[in-house]
């Protein structure tokens, strides 16, 4: 069995900058993202003492390795910016469950499509599931006709993204809303003083 390599260890998803490039040559790329070309190690850490900036490597697989003049700590700012920016742009998809029976009464429907209704006006994606009992499972078209009409009936609010599907005793299906519609946040209702 051959032996394990010590660079399992750990591997750094840092640049290499300045003195930890260890290479002859590097296919230089200037401030201002200017081609140089292929030079030696030390005309490059010259050219970055000479500016003020520092040899960051941007491409280390590339033969020779590609790298930048560059402010070094101005790009890790900017780039941790642009990361926290994106993570707060970001959409938390949240996805609400709704169960339903085949035999549902007429006012629990109605009371089950409102909840529905709330989902998809708030963003969140629905999944429905009907749960089938006994001699009902024999008769999965009852389950499919619901999750038809339900969908009939919300389709201005929300599309059927997964359609109905048999999982055992369950059927299930996701709807999600409409894209581009922005979610509408209810108020919270006052309380009592």
């Amino acid at each position: 069995m051959p032996a394990r390599r010590a660079t399992e260890e750990h591997i750094s998803t840092e640049s290499r900058i300045n003195d930890r490039i260890r290479v002859p040559e590097v296919r230089l790329v200037g401030a201002e993202g200017e081609q140089i070309g292929i030079v030696s190690i030390g005309d490059a850490m010259r050219m970055a003492q000479e500016a003020d900036l520092d040899l960051v490597e941007v491409a280390p697989t590339a033969r020779p390795p590609v790298c930048k003049l560059m402010d070094y700590g101005k790009f890790k700012y900017e780039s941790d910016q642009k990361r926290r920016e994106a993570r707060k742009n970001q959409v938390q998809t949240v996805i609400k469950e709704m169960k339903l029976r085949p035999k549902i009464d007429p006012h629990d429907y109605e009371t089950k499509k409102g909840h529905v209704v709330r989902f998809l006006r708030a963003g969140d994606k629905v999944k429905i599931t009907i749960m089938f009992r006994g001699r009902e499972q024999s008769r999965p078209e009852l389950g499919i006709r619901l999750l038809q009409r339900l969908s009939a009936d919300v389709a201005d609010l929300g599309y059927v993204e997964a359609q109905p599907k048999q999982d055992g005793r369950n059927m299930t299906m996701v709807m999600a809303p409409h894209k581009g519609s922005k979610p509408q946040r209810l108020p919270e209702p006052a309380g009592h003083a």
